[in-house]
């Protein structure tokens, strides 16, 4: 099974993932780095954290990064009250 890593982008900083994680394709990898960035902007806005946008870079195996999605801002993960 190939190895995806997500790299984590919050406004000028970047967190590599150094470990990556298994998935059966791309479109799985894709679908869990959008669920991961909505969950950790919904973690932010119950924290009060400043953080308003957040993108997850994909790479492969061979480290290049995959084209990205637009990233997700706090307005689109929060669900409506």
């Amino acid at each position: 099974m190939p190895r995806y890593f997500f790299d984590i982008r919050d406004g000028n900083e970047l967190h590599r993932d150094e470990e990556g994680l298994d998935f059966p394709d791309l479109a799985t990898a894709e679908r869990e780095a959008a669920e991961a960035a909505a969950c950790i902007l919904r973690d932010s806005t119950r924290q009060n954290s400043s953080l308003k946008k957040v993108t997850i870079e994909v790479r492969d195996e061979e480290q290049a990064v995959l084209p990205q999605r637009q990233p997700l801002s706090r307005s689109s993960a929060v669900p409506p009250k």
